[in-house]
């Protein structure tokens, strides 16, 4: 997805140069011919795995799930953040901020030049929040849209073509979703179409995760405190996805990040909470996985009783 989406971006931005009606249709071009493209190469997948199933089921089942495996970010997302948690963790935390920095640069887009720990415990607290839904949670969601349309007719785009739209689209947003230069015209059929995608999965995640923790608070006091704070950010989607990990995990968001040198100021979630700390990011880990576990069983029953 990302050579094809660079060389798209070339391409367009040698035709278009700065005009922005050629790069708003160019944008919509990319997006529609990588979206194409992955859902057209999940599709025929999920052709190959309902052809072979017959003939060896077992195998074929095996290699589908490790294929549709690929689509959740979450291993990935949660070694790195073990491993910056890890380094922290130790007492000469102050000689390793450097190679902190360098990890937390990674993962995260802000600038982290100037991250002390605190703020780095921070940023680690914020991005487990945020691409828990984005890696995870929209994935799924997704995949699960995808069985339900099987279980209509196994022509129509399956749970891996599905997720593989998803992640195109996701992947168009992070690499030319920005609201600068050019691709701020470039990016913004990308990145709306990665809001949409999210709108609802951020949704469910907000009204499904009080019910994985255990909060001084009631579930609905907690779901609407989160939606209170979560909503006023510029984002329609990561203002409540980090606000409900904040409330689930009782630790304090927000602040002041720089992003390419450049201030900006995020809201403050769940400020009656003390600040991010070693412990907090462990616990939204932990959640997500719980919540993960949830979302599977949860969807397994919905297909077994539209099975009965």
């Amino acid at each position: 997805m990302g050579v094809v989406i660079n060389f798209l971006k070339d391409l367009t931005g040698r035709i278009a140069k700065e005009n922005k009606s050629k790069l708003y249709t160019g944008g919509l071009i990319i997006t529609f011919i990588v979206l194409s493209l992955s859902g057209i190469s999940g599709w025929i997948i999920e052709r190959l795995f309902l052809f072979f199933e017959i003939r060896n089921p077992i195998l074929s089942t095996l290699f589908f799930g490790l294929i549709i495996s690929s689509s959740l970010a979450s291993r990935s997302l949660n070694k790195s953040i073990i491993e910056i948690i890890n380094i922290i963790s130790k007492e000469n935390t102050i000689d390793n901020l450097s190679n902190l920095r360098q990890k937390l640069s990674l993962i995260v887009g802000r600038d982290v030049e100037n991250l002390d720990r605190n703020e780095i415990l921070r940023a680690l607290a914020e991005t487990a929040s945020e691409n828990s839904v984005d890696g995870i949670f929209a994935p799924l969601f997704w995949m699960f849209l995808g069985t339900i349309f099987w279980e209509f007719n196994q022509s129509m785009p399956g749970p891996l073509a599905m997720a593989w739209i998803f992640k195109a689209s996701s992947t168009i947003d992070s690499m030319i979703g920005y609201k600068e230069g050019t691709l701020k015209w470039l990016g913004f059929t990308g990145a709306k179409l990665d809001d949409l995608m999210v709108w609802i999965p951020s949704r469910i995640v907000l009204i499904t995760l009080p019910f994985c923790c255990k909060t001084k608070q009631s579930i609905l006091k907690t779901i609407k405190d989160s939606w209170k704070d979560g909503i006023v950010d510029s984002s329609p989607n990561s203002g409540i996805s980090e606000a409900i990990f904040a409330y689930c995990a009782e630790v304090k968001m927000g602040g002041v990040n720089y992003y390419k040198g450049k201030k900006r100021i995020k809201p403050i979630i769940a400020e009656k909470y003390p600040i991010a700390s070693i412990n907090s990011v462990r616990k939204i880990l932990s959640l997500s996985l719980r919540l993960e576990l949830l979302w599977i069983l949860g969807f397994y029953l919905i297909i077994k009783f539209m099975n009965l």
